[in-house]
């Protein structure tokens, strides 16, 4: 049978976003989801079998897919001006098995607040390597004219300094990592501050996301 590599990566694709983990996972989806991959694609020659899929995976080039994956992105979603950008470092639970020897994944995503939506991510070895791939992540986007918020890891001079070469607005967490300055602003803000607080009321809201 000959399959179009299109509609083996619209496969691969839709069946890892079900929460496929196998090869033979993603071929059982599609035979249970051959009617929506019609509609996207052509699946008349079958759905392929499980080998077929992952031997032509295995041929992408990693980076050039996540491109690839990122522009086309960018063509089904509008970030709404002024919107917020999370940037925030997330350790995938249950991805440490000692059995297999998959070491614990530990990824970065850039998320869009408003709409929901992960713009990009990328896996890291290290915690300490989400400095260095941040400034890459941000790089991949057009965030003119909207406010990035980072966590106290990613307070720093180059992250800042990214953000502002891309016409952008930071928000930053200040902690340990940074002891001069977060000295500087335990010196100027004080609780009693509040006490003078000209307003009727103030309102702090969390947002959390599940992994």
């Amino acid at each position: 049978m000959t399959h179009k590599l299109s509609d083996i990566i619209l496969l691969t694709v839709c069946g890892v976003l079900s929460r496929q983990e196998a090869w033979e996972g993603i071929v059982d989806f599609g035979e249970m989801r051959r009617g929506f991959l019609n509609h996207y694609g052509d699946s008349s020659a079958g759905i392929p079998s499980a080998d077929t899929v992952a031997r032509v995976v295995g041929l992408l080039n990693p980076k050039e897919f996540q491109s690839a994956f990122i522009d086309w992105m960018k063509g089904c979603h509008e970030l709404t001006k002024g919107e917020v950008v999370a940037v925030d470092g997330k350790t995938m639970r249950g991805s440490y098995n000692k059995a297999k020897g998959h070491q614990t994944i530990h990824m970065v995503n850039v998320f869009a607040t408003a709409n929901g939506v992960c713009l990009v991510q990328s896996k890291v070895n290290e915690k300490t390597n989400e400095i260095t791939e941040i400034p890459k992540l941000l790089e991949m986007l057009d965030i003119t004219g909207f406010l990035i918020t980072i966590d106290a890891k990613g307070c720093q001079r180059k992250i800042a300094q990214k953000i502002v070469d891309k016409s952008a607005d930071y928000l930053f967490a200040v902690k340990g990592n940074q002891g001069s300055l977060e000295q500087a602003f335990n010196d100027y803000y004080l609780p009693s501050m509040l006490s003078k607080f000209d307003a009727d009321s103030y309102l702090n809201q969390n947002k959390s996301m599940v992994d």
